[in-house]
């Protein structure tokens, strides 16, 4: 695992994109895999920038290929264009491609 590097106690970043965990509360270097998910999924080109000023740019890179188990479609897109990656890089991706879904 890459390490953190971590350059204050709390990344900047507003409360609504946690909306159902008590901000003050929230363990920002034990549940990092829990923020960047949703600053990925749900943030800015500022949140991001904000999440790689805090952890790394490689430990969040290498959160994203190899622990996030699930993004939808736009992120997948958007953190390949952001990151310069293949699809086939991310671990989502090569999970959503084993598991096709059942049509209805």
């Amino acid at each position: 695992m890459e390490e953190r590097v971590i350059t204050s106690d709390k990344p900047d970043l507003p409360k609504r994109l946690f909306w159902e965990f008590r901000y003050d509360d929230i363990e920002w270097r034990e549940d990092y895999l829990i923020v960047i998910e949703r600053i990925i999924e749900r943030g800015t080109p500022e949140h991001w920038a904000e999440i790689i000023r805090f952890y790394g740019r490689d430990f969040v890179l290498n959160v994203i290929k190899n622990e996030v188990l699930f993004f939808p479609d736009y992120a997948i897109q958007e953190v390949c264009n952001y990151f310069s990656l293949r699809r086939e890089e991310l671990l989502c991706y090569r999970r959503k491609q084993s598991r096709p879904g059942h049509w209805i």
